[in-house]
């Protein structure tokens, strides 16, 4: 592979438990890849001891950045962070993907090496074997109709979290979407349709969170709801707003 520099970005909340398991699993894929790899996590002021915890590791884990924000702002403002951050060290590739581990490793691997061989702006991992409650599929299904149809064609896994960008691509995305934007890759997702840019899509497992908690602690609850929690029905309402005013409206179109 011609690929001398390859960065891994990742937005992190409370992943103490599975996060250095997840590195270690990242880093043993995806080093034989690139002359040269960094890990850059952006922490999002996380409650328990994911900070400690990477810093330690950062010890005996080459090309290992940890970068803690100044302030709690939520998981979208956190990966445009982590994209920034990345771009910073000007790689020849960047992966994204979240801190709670739900891919596995190879699957990086085949991404990156989609990214190369069919000279993509973007891979896309579309997840497989998804175990969301009901009302995450749900509403999963729904925004990608809305952007299906705003795009003139089907997205597959519109809010996916594993992509591999070229950083001209990614640059272009970022200028775009506000630095508090709350689903990012949605809106992502729709520029590179409207733009068209050549995006490769590639099936990957989708596994549970990495740690004791299956949940995490994003939706204020300790176990797989029922019913959509209070803080996803809120944050589904201000996302939709979000999405109308940056992305959907006629004057955003361009």
């Amino acid at each position: 592979m011609d690929l001398d520099h390859l960065a891994v970005v990742m937005p992190a909340y409370n992943e103490a438990e599975g996060l250095p398991e997840f590195l270690r699993e990242l880093h043993a894929a995806l080093s034989p890849l690139a002359g040269r790899l960094d890990l850059v996590v952006v922490d999002d002021r996380s409650t328990d001891a994911t900070v400690p915890v990477l810093r330690e590791l950062a010890a005996d884990l080459p090309g290992l950045t940890v970068i803690e924000a100044e302030a709690n702002r939520g998981h979208g403002p956190t990966a445009l962070a982590a994209y920034r951050a990345g771009l910073a060290f000007e790689p020849d590739l960047i992966v994204h993907v979240d801190g709670d581990g739900q891919f596995h490793g190879i699957d990086l691997a085949r991404a990156v090496r989609a990214a190369v061989t069919t000279r993509a702006d973007v891979v896309h991992g579309i997840r497989r074997g998804r175990e969301d409650p009901w009302f995450r599929r749900v509403l999963t299904g729904v925004v990608g109709v809305v952007v299906g149809f705003a795009a003139g064609r089907r997205v597959p896994d519109v809010n996916t979290p594993l992509r591999v960008y070229l950083p001209g691509p990614l640059a272009e995305l970022l200028a775009l979407v506000p630095d508090d934007a709350l689903v990012p890759h949605v809106h992502f997702s729709l520029a590179e349709a409207r733009r068209g840019f050549r995006v490769r899509y590639l099936e990957v497992a989708s596994l549970p969170r990495r740690g004791s908690n299956p949940t995490g602690t994003m939706w204020g609850v300790d176990r797989p709801p029922l019913l959509p929690p209070k803080r996803l029905r809120r944050f589904a309402r201000d996302a939709a707003v979000e999405l109308w005013r940056v992305s959907l409206r006629p004057r955003a179109a361009g």
